[in-house]
C-alpha cells in the first residue's frame, strides 16, 4: 500500500472477483448485503488468506520450500489481479515482490526458533529430564521474532495511513473547490404533497444511494483529470478539467435509480446535476455515420455502452461535475461523471469517467452487459408506497398514503391507489418542474380498524400504464405494483 493505492493485492483480487463473479450472483449478494457486499468480500479475501497462511506455516514443519510454493501461487495470483487492472504497469508489481520476500523471511524468522526449541526437546539431556532451558530460550526467541512482525506490521499500517492522506489531499481540494456557474439548489414548493415520511423531493447527498464496483474508490486531483473522445468521429478531442469548467454549464434536476433497484426499493434518488452537455461536445468532435454507441470507461476499469442517440438528443445527458450545488463527491465520481437521463445507470452514469470511445454496439463488450443485463437499458416507470410502511400501525379514521413515482425524460401523468382489492382510484400529484425528475403523490382515504393492503401505479404522459405483471431486476429491471400492508387501530 506505501507504493501503490488502488492497485494493491488484496484490492485487485477481490476486483477480480467481482468482474468474474456471473451476473445473478452478483445480483443475489447486493440484494442480501447492500453496501456491505465489498466489505464483506475484502474480509473473506483476507481470511482466505489467512488461512492459507496457516496452511503454509504447518507445511513449513516437513518442508520450508512446500511453504515457499503456496507463497509463491498467491503472488501469481495477486500478480495476476494486479495486471488486469486498468492502466498498471511494472510498479504496481512491486507490492507483490515486495510480499513474496516478507512472507519468506517472516516464515524462516518465525520458524527456525520454534524448530530449534524442539530439537532441544528431543535432545538426550531433555529427554533424560534435564531442564530444557535452550528449549525455553528458543520459544523467547519466537515471542521476540513474534513482537518484532507486530510492531513491522504497525509502522507498515502507519506509513499506509500516510500515503491515505492522498484521498484526504483530494478531498480537501474538492471542499476548497469553486465552480462559477454552478447554481445552490432552490426546491420548489410545489414539489411538496406535505406528507410526512414521503421521501424529500431533493434526496440530501448523504443519502443518496451509492454503486459501483470499486472496493478502493479513485481518487483524482482536478488537475490531473483528462477525458479522451475517440473512435468513429471526425475529430478527437482531449478535455482537462480546467478546459471542461470554462464552458458553458447546463444545471437540472435528475432522478436516477438502479437496475438493481427492486419494487418499492430505495436505489432511486433525485437531485440537482450541473455539468456540460455532451450533445455539445460529440458535435465538436463530429460523430460519424453508423455510430450507434458510446463506450465509457470509468478510471477504475468499469465500462458501459451507451447510445449515442441519448447522449445526442434533446435530453440533459451531461459530464456532471455538481451535485446538490457542490463539487461531486468522491464516492459519486469526483471530479467528472457521466448522467443520462431516462437510461439506468449500468449503461450510462459513469463515475470518474475518463474515455468515450464512440463506436458501434456489436463492437463493444461492456462490464455489466457481459453479465447477463440488456444492452440499451431504458428506465422503466415506477412508483413507490413510502407512507404507510409495511407493517406500520396507525389511527383509524382519514389515513394519509404517500410516496414517489418516476418515468425519467418522459413524465408521470397520474398516480392511482388501490386497498383491499377494491377499485383504483386516482391520487394527487404535486408540481414537477421536469419530466426527468420524480414527482410526489398522496391520497387520504378512511379506514376502519383492521389490517389492510394498498398497491399503487403509475401512468405517464405517452398514456402507458405501469404494468403489474412481476419481474425481477434482471436482465434490464424489475416491473410491478408496490403492494403495502399495514394496520389500522381503534
Amino acid at each position: 500500500m506505501a507504493m501503490t493505492i488502488r492497485e494493491s493485492p488484496v484490492v485487485a483480487v477481490a476486483e477480480l472477483v467481482i468482474r468474474l463473479t456471473p451476473g445473478a450472483v452478483a445480483e443475489k449478494v447486493i440484494s442480501v448485503l447492500g453496501t456491505n457486499d465489498k466489505p464483506f468480500l475484502v474480509l473473506m479475501v483476507l481470511l482466505l488468506t489467512g488461512l492459507v497462511f496457516a496452511w503454509a506455516g504447518r507445511l513449513a514443519q516437513r518442508s520450508v520450500w512446500a511453504s515457499a510454493i503456496v507463497f509463491a501461487a498467491l503472488g501469481i495470483l495477486g500478480a495476476v489481479a494486479v495486471a488486469l487492472q486498468r492502466g498498471t504497469g511494472v510498479v504496481d508489481q512491486l507490492p507483490i515482490l515486495v510480499g513474496f520476500v516478507t512472507w519468506l523471511v517472516a516464515l524462516s524468522l518465525l520458524t527456525a526458533p520454534l524448530q530449534r526449541a524442539e530439537q532441544a526437546l528431543a535432545s538426550p539431556s531433555s529427554t533424560a529430564g534435564t531442564p530444557a532451558r535452550p528449549a525455553a530460550h528458543h520459544r523467547r526467541s519466537f515471542l521476540i521474532g513474534a513482537g518484532a512482525m507486530g510492531a513491522v506490521a504497525l509502522a507498515v499500517w502507519f506509513v499506509g495511513d500516510i500515503v491515505g492522506r492522498g484521498r484526504r489531499h483530494v478531498e480537501e481540494t474538492r471542499r476548497l473547490l469553486r465552480l462559477n456557474g454552478v447554481s445552490e439548489p432552490a426546491v420548489p414548493a410545489s414539489t411538496r404533497v406535505g406528507v410526512d415520511g414521503v421521501s424529500p423531493w431533493m434526496t440530501p447527498t448523504s443519502d443518496f444511494y451509492r454503486i459501483h464496483t470499486a472496493i478502493v474508490v479513485p481518487t483524482i486531483e482536478p488537475s490531473d483529470w483528462q477525458l479522451r473522445i475517440h473512435g468513429m468521429v471526425d475529430k478527437e478531442i482531449v478535455l482537462s478539467y480546467q478546459d471542461l469548467v470554462a464552458r458553458e454549464f447546463t444545471e437540472g434536476w435528475i432522478t436516477l435509480n438502479c437496475v438493481s433497484n427492486t419494487v418499492g426499493g430505495n436505489l432511486v434518488g433525485n437531485a440537482w446535476w450541473s455539468g456540460v452537455r455532451l450533445a455539445d461536445i460529440l458535435a465538436e468532435a463530429g460523430v460519424q455515420d453508423g455510430a450507434d454507441a458510446v463506450l465509457q470507461t470509468s478510471d477504475d476499469g468499469w465500462t458501459c455502452g451507451t447510445p449515442v442517440a441519448a447522449l445526442t438528443d434533446d435530453r440533459n445527458a451531461m459530464l456532471a461535475i455538481a451535485m446538490n450545488g457542490k463539487p461531486l463527491p468522491i464516492d459519486h465520481g469526483f471530479p467528472v461523471r457521466t448522467i443520462v437521463p431516462g437510461l439506468y445507470g449500468y449503461v450510462s452514469a459513469t463515475k470518474w469517467v475518463v474515455d468515450m470511445e464512440v463506436t458501434q454496439f456489436s463492437k463493444i463488450a461492456a462490464y455489466w452487459t457481459e453479465k447477463g443485463w440488456g444492452e440499451k437499458g431504458p428506465v422503466k416507470m415506477a412508483s413507490r408506497i413510502d407512507v404507510p410502511r409495511a407493517g406500520d400501525e396507525v389511527p383509524a379514521g382519514s389515513v394519509a398514503i404517500g410516496g414517489v413515482a418516476w418515468s425519467q425524460h418522459t413524465g408521470i401523468s397520474a398516480v392511482e391507489i388501490a386497498y383491499d382489492g377494491g377499485d383504483w382510484q386516482p391520487a394527487e400529484l404535486a408540481g414537477a418542474p421536469t419530466d426527468d425528475a420524480w414527482v410526489q403523490w398522496k391520497a387520504v382515504v378512511d379506514l376502519e380498524k383492521g389490517d389492510h393492503v394498498v398497491r399503487v401505479r403509475a401512468t405517464d404522459k405517452d398514456g402507458l400504464v405501469q404494468t403489474g405483471v412481476e419481474r425481477d431486476v434482471l436482465p434490464d429491471g424489475a416491473t410491478g405494483w408496490h403492494t403495502v400492508g399495514f394496520t389500522v387501530n381503534a
